[in-house]
Parts: C-alpha cells; structure tokens; sequence
C-alpha cells in the first residue's frame, strides 16, 4: 500500500470512530475567484453528505473506498497553487508604516528580505522576512532592532480559500487569514482578526497585487472604531 493510501485510510478509520463523525456537514465554502482545481470534489458531494451523516460504523468498504478516493483528488495541487508559485524566489522590500493616527502624519519606513519557497511537494509556501524594524530603546528613544518574521500560504481545496498565517519576533501570537484571488486586478485578498492586548480583538484586511513578475504590492488594513484605516505597505522588488 502507498504511504499516502495507508494515512488516507487511518484517517477514515479514525473518522468512524468518532461521534463527531455523525454530525451534518457544514455549508460549503463560496468558490475562489479563479478555476478550481478541485476535479470531481463536487461529483463526490453526495457520497461525502450520505457519508458523514451515518452512524458511527454505518458506512460500507464502498463509502470508504469513494471517501478515500475523494480525500487524495483533494490533496492534489492544481492552478491555484501555481498561482502562489510565482511569488516563489527571493526579494528585497521597502515598508512604510503609519503609526500615527493622524493620515497626513509621514510614514516610518524600512527596508529588509524576503525568502519565498514551496515546500512539502508545493502544497505549501514558506516565506522568511529579516529586516530592521524602529521601536523605543530603554531609554525612549527610536533604536533599530532585527525584525524577523515568518509566513506559511496554501490554498486549501476543501475550503476553497487561500489561506496564511503570520508570526514574528515582536509578539507570540500566530495571526491566521483566509482569501481569494481576484484575476482582473491580479489582487488577492485576506481577512482575519487579531488580538495584540487581551480582550482588544481587530479586524484585519490584507490585499497583495501583482505589478509585474518582479514586483508586487503588500497593503494591511485595520478596523479603528468601525473605519478601516491603512497602516502599513510594503514593496517587494525580486532580487537579480
């Protein structure tokens, strides 16, 4: 049996045995703003809604078998995630951040690199930032410090929704987005939320447009009492 058989079917084992397993299927996700690359997902629909809706111990060696087949057509890569491939390579970046809540207030800027490189057979993109960043010293003043920082991006066929995460040396915390991508202004699109002090959850928008294969633009958006605000963008310029 192939590894990747052998995993598919402890998962499906592992599904009957839990009562979870008896529960309705949620709502299926909006599709994504190009072709999917999800063939037969939908053919499958009525196996898997017939499926998940049994008894725990219902389903017969068919119902494994079509589930089964359905789980590896899904974790196939397909033209969304070479969409995500032409991000792959290494770049230099240019930020400007307006941390004043004044809009005509002039924006603080740095500059670092970014890594970006499909990994786990290009289900997956990793992507590394080093740079400097201006925060208040010990005493006060604005001092450069390293900023490092660090992102996985997929797109998720199930879902049908590209997905991110974020994490850096400034924080603890993983910020998680979902998107999509819109092919007339070559712009994807993630929203999320995050919690930077306890209890102070924001609304997060993130849009990143292509400009050429060279260049691309990274804008973040914050909800501030109800009124998006942006407050940082960042250039990107692929290395020669």
């Amino acid at each position: 049996m192939k590894p990747s058989l052998f995993i598919a079917t402890l998962f499906a084992i592992a599904l009957m045995a839990s009562p979870s397993f008896a529960q309705a299927p949620s709502a299926t996700a909006s599709a994504a703003s190009i072709p999917s690359d999800s063939p037969k997902a939908a053919a499958a629909t009525s196996t898997t809604t017939s499926s998940t809706t049994m008894a725990p111990g219902q389903m017969t060696e068919a119902d494994m078998q079509k589930m089964m087949a359905q789980m590896m057509e899904l974790a196939k890569t397909g033209e969304n995630h070479k969409l995500l491939a032409g991000l792959v390579g290494d770049w230099t970046y240019t930020v400007k951040m307006w941390m004043n809540p004044d809009p005509n207030a002039k924006p603080e800027e740095s500059k670092g690199t970014a890594s970006r490189k499909a990994v786990l057979d290009g289900h997956y993109f990793l992507v590394d930032v080093n740079g400097k960043m201006q925060m208040p010293g010990p005493d006060g003043k604005p001092k450069d410090m390293d900023f490092k920082g660090m992102s996985i991006e997929a797109y998720n066929n199930v879902t049908k929704k590209f997905e991110a995460t974020w994490c850096d040396n400034m924080g603890t915390a993983i910020f998680m987005s979902q998107g999509t991508y819109d092919p007339a202004t070559k712009t994807f699109t993630y929203t999320g939320e995050m919690e930077m002090i306890p209890g102070m959850k924001q609304k997060v928008r993130e849009t990143v447009k292509w400009i050429d294969a060279d260049h691309h633009l990274f804008e973040w958006y914050e909800d501030r009492g109800g009124k998006e605000t942006k407050t940082m963008e960042i250039a990107y310029t692929r290395k020669k």
